[in-house]
């Protein structure tokens, strides 16, 4: 690799401008949304390089150079909501492995900066870099769970040549604005709410009915654990109905789930809450046997 000038300090990860690339055994490869210019970040955020994509990738194969060996249970890939990072899911990563899977990633984005399709586009290359034989089981939270269909859509619609469908167990959706965000739709008249919350944002709001079409339903297992917080003195006027405090019950559900599981949680924690991470491990756990259906049928509209 080109020796670009580094000092190997901490860094906080990729808090909001930064996306994974490539995920090797904790070995991150980052590209940031504004410069374009990438790093190589060790398991523990150190970075130990950065350059140009090419320099990057030199420097991760010299760090890592092959993606660990598959894990007995499926590698669970776990996916943050908008304007939060990666680091929101470590509670819930903690709790899996205590649950026996041994190999969890954290795929971070820079969900305040880039668009749907572009975060699926950097997940899709995520989990092509690593083993053949690795199969994958997804959580998400929020906008994860849109990231994650829009994918789904892509590999449907585009080609998977890499054979990653088949290789999907399950997935738990956790407070997914499957229908939009009627949330985002009002705060996007403000004008700010763009510029501080990004393309993906508007693109749950005013862009629902474009980006919609681009997006499937899971072919393999999947259940929504929805918020439903008890009406009370404080209410969001932003949000519809039952709802976690910003995605409405009937926004999270989505045709297809083998179950809606509704819990007293704000939305903001339902990725910590002990009682929604052992929901999640054990549905898992309950999946990890089946293969999925034909995944190569055509996208399914949420219903």
């Amino acid at each position: 690799m080109a020796k670009n000038l580094n000092v190997p300090l901490p860094t906080i990860g990729g808090a909001q401008l930064w996306t994974d690339l490539e995920n090797r055994a904790g070995y991150r490869l980052q590209r940031n949304s504004v410069s374009g210019h990438c790093r190589v970040l060790d398991p523990k955020n150190i970075r130990r390089g950065w350059g140009s994509e090419t320099d990057a990738l030199q420097l991760l194969d010299e760090l890592c150079p092959a993606p660990p060996e598959p894990s007995a249970k499926p590698m669970v890939v776990l996916i943050h909501g908008l304007m939060r990072t990666d680091s929101s899911m470590k509670s819930l990563e903690k709790a899996l492995r205590a649950d026996g899977y041994d190999s969890v990633i954290r795929f971070g984005y820079a969900s305040t900066r880039s668009g749907l399709a572009e975060s699926a586009a950097a997940l899709r290359r995520v989990l092509e870099g690593q083993h053949r034989d690795t199969q994958f089981c997804f959580v998400g939270h929020s906008m994860g769970n849109i990231v994650t269909r829009h994918l789904i859509g892509d590999l449907q619609r585009d080609g998977d040549p890499a054979g990653i469908l088949p290789r999907c167990r399950a997935m738990v959706m956790l407070g997914p604005p499957n229908h939009g965000a009627v949330i985002a739709k009002r705060l996007a008249a403000t004008g700010v709410f763009g510029l501080v919350a990004g393309p993906g944002a508007m693109e749950l709001g005013t862009g629902w009915d474009e980006i919609e079409a681009n997006l499937a339903t899971p072919p393999f297992p999947f259940s929504v654990v929805a918020g439903k917080v008890e009406p009370g003195p404080i209410r969001n006027p932003l949000v519809e109905g039952d709802s976690d405090f910003v995605v409405g019950l009937e926004e999270a559900k989505l045709a297809g789930a083998e179950s809606i599981h509704e819990v007293p949680v704000l939305h903001s924690f339902l990725m910590n809450d002990e009682a929604c991470q052992k929901w999640t491990a054990t549905f898992l756990d309950e999946h990890l046997g089946e293969s999925p259906n034909d995944t190569s049928v055509a996208i399914a509209p949420s219903e």
